[in-house]
C-alpha cells in the first residue's frame, strides 16, 4: 500500500462515516471537538491527521481508530502478508501504525506501532469507548499513562486496558519502542 494516498483515502473515508450518518462538517465538528476546517481539510485529502484527531474522530463516530483505519486500509482476506499491510503514519510524532490483522468479520484487530524515541502520542478517552485492549511491547520500553495511573512497560510486558479514560503513549527511551495493540471491539 502506498503512502502517497493514504491521506486522500483516509480523508474519504471520513466523510463517508459522516456523511452515512446524515452529519454536516459542524455536527462532526462539535461531536469530535475538532474544528470544521480542519475536518474539512482532512476530508479533501489537504492535510494528514495526526493520531490523537483520528482518535477524536473515531470516537466521534462510535468506532476505535483501528476500525477506522481498518476500513480505509485493509482488504478482505485470509492472509495479509507484511507487504501488504498498511502503513499510517502520524505527520506530528512519526509514529507508525502497521495494521497486521486481515479484515474480517471478527470483531479483533491486531495492531503493530513503532514510536520513535523521546515522542508521545496522547489519545481522548472517546477512542476506547467502544473497545477493549491489550498492549504487548515487543521492542524496548513504554510508559503508557493512562488517567493518572503511569504503567512502566518493558519488553514482553502486556497490559490489559481499564475503561476508557485519556491516556498518553510515551517513550522516553534513546530507541523506538515497539508495541503490539490487540483491540477487541464490543458488538
Amino acid at each position: 500500500m502506498q503512502h502517497d494516498d493514504i491521506d486522500s483515502r483516509l480523508g474519504a473515508r471520513i466523510r463517508a462515516e459522516r456523511e452515512s450518518r446524515g452529519w454536516s462538517l459542524t455536527d462532526l465538528a462539535e461531536r469530535a471537538a475538532v474544528s470544521r476546517a480542519m475536518i474539512h481539510k482532512i476530508e479533501r485529502g489537504d492535510s494528514s491527521p495526526t493520531a490523537n484527531l483520528l482518535g477524536k474522530l473515531s470516537g466521534a463516530f462510535g468506532l476505535s481508530m483501528s476500525t477506522l483505519l481498518a476500513r480505509t486500509e485493509a482488504s478482505i482476506g485470509h492472509l495479509l502478508r507484511r507487504d501488504g499491510q498498511p502503513l499510517w503514519t502520524d505527520p506530528e510524532t512519526g509514529y507508525v501504525r502497521r495494521q497486521v490483522s486481515p479484515r474480517s468479520d471478527m470483531p479483533l484487530d491486531l495492531v503493530e506501532v513503532s514510536l520513535p524515541a523521546g515522542k508521545e502520542v496522547p489519545m481522548p478517552a472517546s477512542a476506547y469507548a467502544f473497545i477493549r485492549q491489550l498492549i504487548w511491547v515487543l521492542e524496548g520500553d513504554l510508559t503508557f499513562i493512562e488517567g493518572h495511573v503511569h504503567h512502566e512497560l518493558r519488553q514482553g510486558d502486556c497490559l490489559h486496558l481499564g475503561p476508557p479514560t485519556d491516556c498518553i503513549f510515551r517513550n522516553k527511551g534513546e530507541r523506538a519502542c515497539t508495541y503490539a495493540v490487540i483491540v477487541l471491539r464490543d458488538s
